[in-house]
């Protein structure tokens, strides 16, 4: 089955292009089926090739998908043309105030690492959202900073800076291969990292609440299971485009950032080559995993999410 999607969302296109099955929301409601409602609340300043990269990986799964996004009430994005998120976001406090439901929800990483939880300009009206998660939204999914800032919300599990920038694609161990998330993983995996701050493995393990599913000996827990409220943080970048490093590297290079070039990407470690995506089988499989335990646990009536 489809994901549904705005046909004047550049997404549609692009995603057509590849394959991915895309249906219009005209289509969509002739459906005699419930479509799983998943939003994507988008705090990075390149919104639409996020958009691109969720959406694709979501979009692959055999289900109905109904994808929807989301952004900060009065956080105006300084990259992403002003009609562009005019006509496809709505801001939380709209969502909030219909008092609609989702099956699922992503909340995407920001470039804000270097400051602390509290300083963001936002906070106060995203920890109101993590509150919201508990009562309309089945299963909350947290991406590299979002879900640093979902574990300091929940737990006060501490985000640290690193004195180099984690940056390159790493080997990483399922520590849970009975999950139904990590159906079908490999006993090792290869995820691209990009960030200056980690958690830190022993104090997850201090949080009786949470369980680590996939970590590295070099760049610590990646994947971080919070069953109590209904929710996975994932600190590093399964969705990541095959160039997505690259575009990181090269811009670094041009403005003249101190930037090492990352680890195990490309061929023999020479920039000057093509890099090989060596993720995407296992991004599709962590997305896949999730929206299918979803599919398997939510209310067939979208009114009876949050209900205990």
């Amino acid at each position: 089955m489809p994901i549904t999607l705005p046909n004047d969302l550049p997404a549609f296109d692009i995603l057509s292009n590849e394959g991915v099955m895309v249906m219009s929301p005209g289509r969509a409601a002739m459906q005699d089926i419930r479509p799983l409602r998943i939003g994507l609340l988008n705090l990075m300043p390149k919104k639409i090739q996020t958009e691109n990269q969720f959406a694709r990986l979501i979009g692959a799964t055999p289900l109905q998908i109904d994808f929807q996004l989301i952004r900060m009430s009065d956080h105006e994005s300084r990259n992403t043309a002003a009609d562009h998120m005019e006509s496809f976001y709505r801001r939380f406090c709209e969502v909030e105030e219909t008092g609609e439901k989702f099956d699922g929800l992503i909340i995407t990483g920001a470039p804000i690492e270097h400051l602390r939880f509290e300083e963001v300009t936002y906070w106060d009206e995203l920890q109101r959202l993590f509150a919201w998660t508990q009562s309309h939204v089945h299963s909350t999914f947290g991406v590299c900073w979002g879900g640093m800032a979902m574990a300091w919300h929940f737990h006060r599990l501490e985000k640290h800076m690193l004195d180099h920038k984690a940056f390159g694609c790493f080997r990483h161990q399922n520590l849970a291969p009975a999950s139904p998330y990590l159906r079908g993983f490999s006993d090792d995996v290869l995820v691209p990292v990009s960030r200056w701050t980690e958690v830190r493995q022993p104090e997850v393990d201090a949080i009786p609440a949470l369980r680590t599913l996939i970590a590295s000996d070099q760049v610590g827990p990646c994947l971080i299971e919070d069953a109590g409220h209904r929710a996975l943080y994932v600190f590093n970048h399964f969705e990541y485009d095959s160039t997505t490093l690259k575009d990181e590297y090269d811009r670094d290079v041009v403005s003249g950032k101190p930037i090492n070039v990352p680890v195990n990407y490309y061929p023999e470690d020479d920039p000057s080559r093509l890099p090989t995506n060596r993720w995407r089988s296992h991004a599709h499989l962590l997305y896949g995993n999730w929206i299918n335990e979803i599919y398997q646990t939510t209310p067939f009536d979208l009114n009876r999410i949050g209900e205990a």
